[in-house]
């Protein structure tokens, strides 16, 4: 991404094409540009990450000791959105699934930034996803796949290139697939890592979740994120079938409609 797009630009950019509302019309996604990140040299960032992480396991864990994973409302509500497009969610678990069943005997640990992300997506039961801003070519969209475009990851510990299904919703940018099956697996290219000072976040939700619960996931988020540097600001933008958003009243940040201005806070 070169540096002379700035959030608001890349965030009002960003789309998701009709034939995706066209399967799922109760699909909508939040994203979060969030900016000065430096988790390596915060204080109390790691600390911060350890509790998140260790809230989400023991929410897992009750969850889980009174319903099925995959009996979960969102988790199940994401299983049918796979199989309207021809994946076999017992075989490719959406990203929530896989983080819930993990979380039950303990998350993976990666650093303070995927570590932090990966508690909210388990305390607020929605997918999540998070890249390096600065690798993106172009805006991220939201499509359905023709078969043709490159998706780099990695197998037996070298990267290789593999294509979606036709059909498959995938986000993309300019270079190739980012994200495979909605919220399945991310790429390599424009992942993570400990140098990211600029992330792009996706939170997806589908019905039963509320604007309102999706508006709440991501201020936990915009929160958990602006302990992992001095100067964080956040830059954010929800996209849905219908426009129209209202923020709870109690938060200061004002969600903007899709296809106007995205909203940015300090943090």
């Amino acid at each position: 991404m070169p540096d002379l797009v700035t959030p608001d630009d890349f965030l009002a950019a960003c789309t998701v094409e009709p034939e995706v509302f066209e399967l799922r019309p109760d699909y909508r996604a939040a994203l979060l540009v969030v900016d000065g990140l430096a988790p390596d040299n915060s204080d109390g960032a790691v600390d911060a990450a350890d509790e998140l992480i260790a809230s989400a396991e023991a929410h897992a864990r009750t969850l889980l000791a009174s319903t099925p994973v995959d009996e979960l409302p969102h988790i199940a509500a994401w299983r049918e959105a796979y199989r309207a497009f021809g994946a076999k969610p017992q075989r490719t678990r959406n990203s929530l699934e896989a983080l819930t069943r993990r979380a039950e005997k303990g998350l993976p640990r990666v650093n303070a930034l995927t570590d932090v992300y990966n508690a909210v997506s388990v305390l607020r039961q929605i997918p999540l996803g998070g890249e390096d801003f600065h690798a993106y070519d172009g805006p991220a969209r939201l499509t359905r796949a023709t078969g043709d475009e490159p998706f780099d990851t990695a197998a037996g510990g070298e990267t290789v290139l593999e294509h979606p299904q036709p059909g498959e919703v995938v986000w993309c940018d300019g270079s190739g697939v980012t994200c495979r099956r909605w919220n399945w697996r991310q790429g390599r290219r424009t992942g993570l890592t400990d140098a990211t000072t600029t992330a792009l976040f996706i939170l997806d939700a589908l019905a039963p979740m509320t604007d309102e619960e999706l508006t709440s996931a991501a201020d936990d988020l915009a929160d958990a994120v602006g302990m992992l540097g001095d100067r964080v600001t956040v830059t954010r933008r929800l996209i849905g079938a219908a426009p129209e958003v209202t923020p709870p009243k109690e938060t200061p940040v004002n969600e903007t409609p899709a296809n106007e201005n995205p909203a940015k806070e300090t943090v």
